[in-house]
């Protein structure tokens, strides 16, 4: 099984990676292409995959990952679309291109996975949701999912679930990005060093997604266990709800969701 991806971004070396790591394919089984020679040398020096600058090649790979930015999608498919054989089956990873748009920029019904991972990716610990057109067996399906584990976890959605997921988990690492480098300001202006306020407010993060995910508990449920009666905690919290905090992270999801619908 060849696995080719046609851009070697950070996205692409984040899953590249993963995948040798978790012992799914070995680095000789995997090609990337770029037109930038400084990414294909990264590329080829950190994860001793195959390398080219010709997406051509890459196309004859068995699975194609399309791991270019979405502006750049009708580019490539129309380079590549001649020699993309009925086997092939063909990944995507960027936002907004929806299955038929992207049979659209082939011109005919090919086999068509349609994914969202996330930057965790980077760290093993992404998120990904995957949707195949009618074209892709299940096995296949199947064997997609294994791949996309590799660099963390992954879910099979409908195709009309894409943009939400875009929001919730393609993006908002951003979002949780920008709360970690907040909470740290605030601790800075507290006093406390910079380097150990992201270290304390980083983890906290880290701590509480787990405690979601492994206790099986509603968020709120958890909220409120550390809400003591008159303490700390529900103080801030009334903070943070006056200043919408809550609010804004709805508004944001609800902003990023027609941004991806309307690409």
């Amino acid at each position: 099984m060849k696995l080719g991806f046609i851009g070697s971004g950070n996205m692409a070396k984040a899953m590249m990676r993963g995948i040798i790591k978790s012992g799914l394919l070995p680095a000789d089984e995997i090609m990337a292409s770029d037109l930038s020679a400084a990414s294909l040398e990264a590329t080829k020096t950190s994860l001793n995959v195959n390398v080219t600058n010709d997406n051509l090649s890459v196309a004859a790979c068995d699975i194609v990952v399309l791991s270019v930015k979405p502006q750049y999608y009708a580019d490539v498919i129309h380079q590549i679309a001649p020699c993309v054989k009925e086997s092939t089956l063909i990944v995507t990873i960027a936002p907004g291109m929806t299955m038929e748009k992207v049979c659209g920029l082939f011109g005919r019904e090919i086999k068509l996975v349609r994914t969202m991972p996330n930057t965790p990716a980077m760290v093993g610990e992404g998120m990904t949701a995957a949707c195949a057109n009618q074209k892709v067996t299940p096995e296949e399906m199947d064997y997609v999912c294994s791949l996309l584990k590799g660099f963390g976890k992954c879910a099979v959605v409908s195709e009309s679930m894409m943009d939400a997921v875009v929001a919730i988990s393609g993006s908002s690492p951003a979002y949780v990005d920008i709360m970690i480098e907040a909470l740290a300001d605030g601790a800075v202006m507290e006093g406390m060093p910079r380097a150990l306020a992201y270290q304390f407010a980083a983890q906290a993060v880290l701590g509480s997604a787990k405690m979601v995910l492994e206790t099986g508990k509603h968020p709120a449920e958890l909220k409120d266990m550390v809400c003591s009666p008159a303490g700390t905690t529900i103080e801030a919290v009334r903070v943070l709800e006056e200043k919408g905090f809550r609010s804004s992270l709805i508004e944001a999801v609800s902003a990023c969701v027609q941004k991806a619908r309307s690409m």
